[in-house]
């Protein structure tokens, strides 16, 4: 056996190259993929939906000032991310709750600011959710999150998060309005094709990384039509619970959901919490 290859080993599962743990320097950087992670993460964009218009209407600081903000906020959070070197809930879950919100503002920059059409923006934000994934595989080859180890690898994983919410947002607007459906029809139209993923990835072999990704993507208009069918005014066919209300509410339940995971570690591998206790 050579050198490199007494240096590597492969996971059975996606065929992915890692460093042994004898050698890394740091742990996989976010949580496993469990029932927790993924309620979490709607729970996260409805936050990042009615967040955003919360801030817009009551800050006074205009779209643009909230984005730069919040961008700001987000940039700092997730300086103390890198700086980690094991996953944190508290810290991970508060960077996506601000990725959720960032990526709100910036497709609702380009909508309402500048004009773009939803179209175009869906289109961009497609393209260049492509490049990451092109560039990130063709640096790493493998797009899975299990391994997210190392600073490059994280890079990548925050970037693509970040244009998935941009994404997720554009083409649930654009459906939204296209389709006209309402935000009760929309977040069942979404989560009937997020179960369609999943049926796809247990009965016909979808790849397992490109099912996470694409369930990832679909999230984000789950969520936010879930979340403008609780806030919006009756008239405009929500239950009228208004932003701070829906906001403070799906905030409280998940600081109780990652409290209850950074206490349990449930969403941590048995071998890398016995690894980690054992350091």
């Amino acid at each position: 056996m050579t050198q490199e290859h007494s240096e590597i080993s492969r996971t059975p599962a996606d065929g992915s190259v890692v460093p042994p743990p004898a050698r890394r320097s740091r742990w996989n950087k976010v949580p496993e993929v469990t029932f927790y992670f993924w309620i979490i993460k709607v729970l996260c964009t409805t936050v990042g939906e009615t967040a955003a218009d919360l801030l817009n209407e009551k800050a006074g600081l205009g779209l643009t000032g909230v984005s730069l903000l919040m961008s700001a906020l987000l940039a700092v959070v997730l300086v103390a991310q890198f700086r980690t070197r094991a996953y944190r809930a508290g810290l991970y879950w508060l960077a996506v709750a601000l990725i959720s919100v960032v990526g709100t503002l910036i497709s609702d920059n380009l909508t309402d600011n500048m004009g773009v059409p939803l179209e175009a923006s869906t289109t961009v934000f497609a393209v260049a959710l492509a490049i990451v994934f092109g560039v990130w595989y063709r640096r790493e080859r493998t797009l899975s999150i299990h391994h997210i180890d190392t600073p490059g690898r994280e890079s990548f994983y925050w970037l693509a998060v970040l244009f998935t919410f941009a994404l997720g947002t554009a083409a649930g607007d654009l459906v939204s309005e296209r389709m006209a459906l309402g935000y009760w029809l929309s977040a069942l139209l979404f989560a009937l094709a997020i179960a369609a993923v999943a049926v796809a990835r247990l009965s016909l072999g979808l790849n397992a990384v490109w099912a996470f990704w694409i369930a990832y993507i679909l999230t984000r208009p789950l969520g936010a039509s879930i979340g403008d069918y609780l806030s919006q005014p009756s008239g405009d066919g929500g239950l009228g619970l208004g932003t701070v209300v829906t906001s403070a509410l799906f905030l409280l339940v998940i600081l109780a959901l990652v409290t209850y995971l950074a206490v349990t570690r449930k969403d941590v591998t048995d071998t890398e919490r016995g690894a980690r206790h054992a350091a």
